[in-house]
C-alpha cells in the first residue's frame, strides 16, 4: 500500500495542480490572440493527459487494494468514511468529462465556453484531492461515531468527513501540492532555456508559473505550521517521533538532522536548537512537550523513517522558501533574473525537490501514524488481510507501477522531442 501511495501521490498532485497553470496560460491567449500561449495551453495540455491517464489507472489499482489488504479496516471504515470516497469518485468523474471537453474543445467550442471546460478540470482535480484527504484525515484524527466492543455506533458520516483533521492537512496538501508541481514546471523550462531551446516560449510559460511557485513558497511554511500545531496538539506521539523527542521536557529543542538512536535514548550527529520545538508547538518557548518515553514502546512509530522524512521535507521547504525570498529580492531590484544562467541552473536542479517533499510528508503522515491505521482506535496489525501470499500481490503491482513509470518516460520523453524540434532562439 505505501507502494502504491508513493506512486499515486505523483499523478494526484500533477492532477490537481497541472489544470491550473493550463488554464492561466489559456486565459492569457484569449486576452492576448498571443499564439505562443496557445501553444504553451496545448504542450500542458498533453502532459496533463498522459498523467491523468497513468493516474486513473494506479488509482483504481489503489480501490482495488483496499479490498484485497484491508478487509479488517473496510469493515468498520466503510460505513464511517465512505462519504468522502464517494465525492472523490463524484469529483474524479466530472475532472474526466471536463477534461475530454477540453480536449477535444478546440475549434468546435466558443472559445470563453472552451476555457471554463479547463476550469472545470482544475476545480474538481483540487476537489478530488480535498475528498481522498479529508479520508485520510479521518484515519488521524477517528470522528463521527461511537467505539464499543470492537464495532462503531451512532455513525454520522459528516463529522467524520469534516474531522479535526481535515482543514490543517487539506490546506497544507494543496499549498504543497501548488509547490512541488509549480517547482517541477519552472525547472523544466529553465533547463529548456539553458539549451537554448524555444527561449520566447518558455520565458512566457515562466511568466505563467512563477506567481503560483512564489505564491506557494511563502506560505508554504505558514501551512506547515498550521499543521505541526495540529499534530501536537492530536498525535503528540507523531512529533515526539518526528523530532526524535525522547524525553519529556520544559523548553524542548529542535533537532535539525541527526539519526535517532532507540536503544540509547537519544540522537546522534544532530545539531539541537534550544527552545524551538515548544516554540513551533505551542508558541510558548517554555511549554512542555511529552517525549517517546511516556508513551508504551509498541505503540512507537519507526523512528528513523519518520525522522528522516521529516528533516527532508522541512529541508526542502525551507529550502524553496528561501529561494523564492531570493527572487522576489531580484524583483524588487528589477533584475532581469531569468537571463542569469546560475538561476537558470539552480531552478533546472531544483525541479524535483518539491515531489520529493510531498513524498517524504506523505511518509510522516502515514508510517508516523503506525501501529494504528485509525488512530487510537484499530491497529493495522488487525486490519490487514490474512490471505497467503500477499508477497505476490506486491510483485504484481510493483510491475504494474513499473510499467507505468516506464510509459510515462516514453511519452513524456517524445513530447518533450516534438517540443524541442520546433527550434526558436528569438
Amino acid at each position: 500500500m505505501g507502494l502504491s501511495l508513493g506512486f499515486h501521490i505523483i499523478f494526484a498532485i500533477v492532477g490537481m495542480v497541472m489544470p491550473v497553470l493550463m488554464a492561466l496560460a489559456h486565459y492569457r491567449w484569449l486576452k492576448t490572440h498571443d499564439e505562443d500561449y496557445l501553444n504553451l495551453t496545448r504542450w500542458w495540455m498533453k502532459g496533463l493527459g498522459i498523467f491523468f491517464a497513468t493516474g486513473a489507472v494506479s488509482g483504481t489499482a489503489l480501490s482495488f487494494e483496499l479490498g484485497l489488504l484491508w478487509p479488517g479496516f473496510m469493515v468498520h471504515a466503510g460505513p464511517i468514511f465512505g462519504m468522502p470516497f464517494s465525492w472523490e469518485g463524484t469529483a474524479f468523474f466530472l475532472e474526466a468529462i471536463f477534461l475530454g471537453l477540453y480536449l477535444y474543445g478546440f475549434n468546435r467550442l466558443k472559445p470563453w465556453t472552451h476555457w471554463w471546460t479547463g476550469v472545470g478540470v482544475g476545480i474538481c482535480g483540487m476537489m478530488s484531492g480535498i475528498f481522498v484527504v479529508a479520508a485520510n484525515a479521518w484515519m488521524n484524527s477517528p470522528s463521527g461515531f461511537e467505539w464499543k466492543d470492537g464495532q462503531a455506533f451512532n455513525i454520522d458520516p459528516v463529522a467524520a468527513m469534516f474531522n479535526d483533521a481535515w482543514f490543517s492537512q487539506a490546506q497544507h496538501t494543496v499549498i504543497t501540492a501548488t509547490l512541488a508541481v509549480s517547482c517541477a514546471v519552472l525547472g523544466i523550462h529553465c533547463a529548456l532555456l539553458l539549451y537554448r531551446r524555444q527561449k520566447v516560449l518558455n520565458m512566457k510559460a515562466i511568466k505563467v508559473v512563477l506567481p503560483l511557485f512564489l505564491l506557494s513558497a511563502i506560505l508554504t511554511p505558514i501551512s506547515g505550521d498550521i499543521s505541526a500545531k495540529d499534530v501536537a496538539k492530536r498525535q503528540p506521539l507523531k512529533l515526539a517521533a518526528m523530532e526524535a523527542h525522547f524525553e519529556t521536557e520544559k523548553g524542548a529543542g529542535l533537532w535539525l538532522g541527526g539519526i535517532p538512536d532507540e536503544e540509547a535514548r537519544k540522537v546522534k550527529f544532530g545539531i539541537q536548537i534550544p527552545y524551538l520545538l515548544s516554540l513551533l508547538a505551542t508558541n510558548n518557548p517554555m511549554s512542555e512537550i511529552k517525549g517517546l518515553n511516556d508513551f508504551p514502546e509498541d505503540e512507537w512509530p519507526p523512528l528513523l523513517p519518520v525522522h528522516l522524512a521529516f528533516q527532508v521535507m522541512v529541508g526542502i521547504g525551507t529550502l524553496l522558501f528561501l529561494l523564492a525570498l531570493f527572487i522576489l529580492w531580484r524583483l524588487w531590484k528589477k533584475k532581469d533574473i531569468f537571463e542569469n544562467r546560475m538561476i537558470l541552473k539552480i531552478f533546472a536542479l531544483a525541479t524535483p525537490l518539491g515531489v520529493i517533499a510531498i513524498e517524504a510528508g506523505w511518509i510522516v503522515t502515514e508510517v508516523g501514524r503506525q501501529p494504528w491505521i485509525i488512530y487510537g482506535i484499530l491497529k493495522t496489525r488487525d486490519s490487514v488481510s490474512p490471505m497467503p501470499g500477499l508477497e505476490y500481490i506486491l510483485f504484481f503491482f510493483a510491475g504494474l507501477y513499473l510499467m507505468l513509470s516506464v510509459t510515462v518516460s516514453w511519452l513524456m520523453y517524445r513530447q518533450f522531442q516534438l517540443f524541442m524540434k520546433k527550434d526558436n532562439h528569438v
